[in-house]
């Protein structure tokens, strides 16, 4: 599809329950971000026709840790979505320390559509595909 994806943005502050036993962002937390703000997009961005009747599951994770986030940090997940084949899409994610705009952690995930009804993979329709674009 040509066009620009769109950029979704959340601002969120790290509490006690993201870190680990060294008092940085745990790297289990950080992956429980990236999964929240893909799922995120795509309940804000589609349809409630679409919503009932496909899901994404992820299919791999690909993540570079960078840098390291502290309690009451303020992080902003950005996210996007990148190449996709029949059935599936990336989604690139980049975390940043808001107050100094340095990469903490940058992600590439590739998800796989599925349909509600025969829980199998199903083909990424054009319309599926402007959900995702501006």
């Amino acid at each position: 599809m040509s066009g620009t994806p769109e950029i979704y943005e959340k601002i969120i502050t790290v509490k006690a329950s993201d870190l680990d036993e060294l008092k940085h962002v745990n790297n289990v937390q950080y992956v429980q971000w990236i999964q929240d703000i893909a799922k995120e997009h795509w309940e804000n961005r589609a349809s409630e026709e679409i919503l009932t009747t496909y899901f994404w599951v992820v299919i791999r994770h690909e993540i570079d840790y960078k840098k390291q986030a502290f309690l009451n940090d303020e992080l902003l997940i950005e996210t996007f979505v990148g190449e996709h084949t029949h059935v599936t899409s990336q989604r690139l994610v980049n975390i940043k320390n808001k107050d100094s705009g340095k990469v903490l952690v940058q992600a590439k995930s590739t998800w796989c559509l599925m349909d509600y009804k025969t829980k199998k993979p199903v083909k990424i329709s054009p319309e599926m595909l402007r959900v995702f674009y501006k």
